[in-house]
């Protein structure tokens, strides 16, 4: 999926959500520490086991759900 090797997703680690590598760090959780403020080095000092690669994946991954299609609406009057 988009090339994104980092993000995984397993039935029997945080209910089959989207984790990092694994591990029961979800991809929502890096994602809303970086909507709140918390800069690279911040999360990865909270959670030394993650990687600056891990925190960019889990945002690309919530753009890509994140992903706007335009539909054209005929209006009628």
């Amino acid at each position: 999926m988009l090339g994104l090797n980092r993000i995984t997703f397993d039935p029997n680690i945080m209910a089959g959500k989207a984790c990092i590598r694994g591990m029961r760090i979800t991809a929502a959780l890096v994602v809303n520490l970086v909507a709140n403020g918390m800069t690279t080095e911040e999360i990865i000092k909270a959670y030394p086991f993650l990687e600056p690669e891990d925190i960019h994946e889990a945002l690309k991954y919530a753009a890509w759900l994140a992903e706007d299609t335009i539909y054209p609406i005929e209006l009628t009057t």
